[in-house]
């Protein structure tokens, strides 16, 4: 009698998940906690693992399905015959048996052989072309030859790459092309790690272990190399054109974002702070916080500075609550990490961080982005934040206006450190300098008292000793 393997829950709050990729097919045959799909929730991407082994007899959903909470997935029938001697090693041969076993396996091989022996037929030259002589063509951009667990194979299209949507996603913001990068996950399918690899091997000029198409031809020149997007083929009344359901993720950011625009009237301070004697400490420390494990940036010192003038600037620190016409200012200081992943950006929170010192928060900025891009982070990770820090300056960008994370009243964007010509005791100088943009709610943070929060947070960073003797 077939099993159900339904949907479990995920935790609060979730009560549906979209379907990324399905594992298996029916008629495989599966182990207990082997993972058989791929799903994603609001804020997170998840395998889910079979509770039952067996043949699968049905597969209840496909990719882009929408399943609830307890939803059924496959259907396993729970093996007691096939699937056990198809897992079960075979027993091997007695001793006195070995000699006469091994005689039967020499038997057969004569007339397995004797077919061999025959002179092979002449392949039709339509079908089945003989190498061309023509020498080896290497191209600046060869394709990939994707592994998997049983085979090597060559992929001709993009779309026929092993590859979730989000993977899809993040390979065309990095500029990879899919074909070219090994896949090493569950039957060989591509992995964020494996594109980051892919990156780096053709930064480095890394060998090209990599698989070239064949040219086309004369009277057919190559198109212009493009980025591919995704989504299924379609045309629209002026051309082609390529149809993707929205993720999950992205709905939940868009709808974040229209509340933020329709609800929170924004303003933006824009200023620069002097951080050449804070780059100076970072780099004399960096190799101390690298042999313990941790990359040392600037990060951790702009969120020691920002948690630190919070404590100073309580309606900075606080949410407004209309349908009660009250302002509730938080006593904690949890400061939010905006996070770019292959599904969006993701906001998780350094609890207390006013408390922390800057090896802690180090350490806790960079588990966040692990766990964040490694997709491994929790729903309770992303709740609870008092203030945002987006750092636009790891992608490349001076100033900018960012979007409010409504409930929260403000957010700070920092910019790419730049050198720039500074007058300092009627010399000019070269400084180093980085570009900071405030947002916030102007119902109840006033243009003074963002000014101020914006220059303590400055203060604390062209003096980094404060940062590191503040309790």
């Amino acid at each position: 009698m077939a099993t159900e393997v339904k949907l479990p829950e995920l935790g609060d709050g979730i009560d549906s998940g979209d379907i990324l990729s399905v594992y298996v097919s029916e008629g495989d045959v599966v182990t207990k906690d082997q993972n058989i799909l791929e799903l994603e929730t609001d804020k997170a991407t998840v395998e889910i693992p079979t509770n039952v082994a067996g043949k699968v007899t049905k597969v209840h959903v496909k990719t882009g399905d929408a399943v609830p909470i307890g939803g059924a997935l496959i259907s396993v029938e729970a093996s007691t015959g096939a699937a056990k001697e198809e897992s079960k090693p075979a027993p091997a041969p007695k001793k006195e048996e070995a000699p006469q076993a091994e005689a039967k396996k020499a038997e057969p091989a004569p007339k397995a052989a004797a077919p061999k022996a025959e002179p092979p037929k002449p392949a039709p030259a339509p079908s089945q072309p003989a190498p061309p002589p023509e020498p080896a063509v290497t191209y600046e951009a060869p394709v990939a030859r994707a592994t998997t667990s049983s085979a090597d194979l060559v992929y001709q299209q993009e779309d026929d790459v092993p590859a979730g949507p989000a993977i899809r996603r993040f390979a065309r913001e990095v500029g990879v092309d899919l074909r070219r990068v090994r896949g090493t996950g569950n039957n060989g399918r591509v992995t964020r790690d494996d594109v980051l690899a892919t990156v780096r091997e053709l930064s480095q000029g890394g060998p090209a272990t990599l698989t070239a198409v064949a040219p086309p031809k004369a009277d057919k020149p190559m198109a212009p190399p493009s980025v591919t997007p995704p989504g299924e083929q379609g045309e629209d009344a002026y051309g082609p054109v390529r149809i993707e359901k929205m993720a999950k993720i992205r709905k939940t950011i868009a709808n974040q974002m229209v509340m933020s625009w329709t609800t929170a009237p924004r303003v933006t301070n824009f200023d620069d702070a002097d951080v050449t004697a804070l780059e100076a400490l970072r780099q004399q420390s960096k190799d101390d916080y690298a042999s313990a494990g941790v990359k040392l940036t600037s990060m951790a010192f702009l969120v020691k500075a920002v948690a630190l003038a919070l404590r100073n600037n309580p309606s900075i620190n606080a949410l407004i609550d209309m349908e009660n016409n009250q302002v509730v200012y938080k006593e904690y200081v949890n400061v939010g990490i905006a996070v770019d992943s292959e599904r969006g950006l993701v906001v998780p929170n350094i609890r207390n961080a006013d408390r922390l010192a800057i090896p802690e928060l180090a350490r806790d900025v960079q588990k966040l982005a692990a766990d964040v891009r490694g997709g491994t982070f929790s729903m309770d990770q992303i709740r609870g934040g008092t203030f945002t820090i987006s750092n636009l300056g790891a992608i490349g960008g001076t100033y900018s206006t960012p979007i409010i994370n409504v409930p929260e009243v403000a957010i700070l964007l920092v910019g790419r450190s730049r050198k720039l010509p500074v007058v300092v005791n009627d010399q000019i100088v070269p400084r180093m300098m980085m570009p900071l943009s405030l947002s916030y709610d102007h119902r109840l943070v006033d243009g003074a008292t963002a000014a101020r929060f914006l220059n303590e947070i400055k203060t604390y960073l062209e003096a980094p000793s404060r940062l590191l003797l503040a309790p």
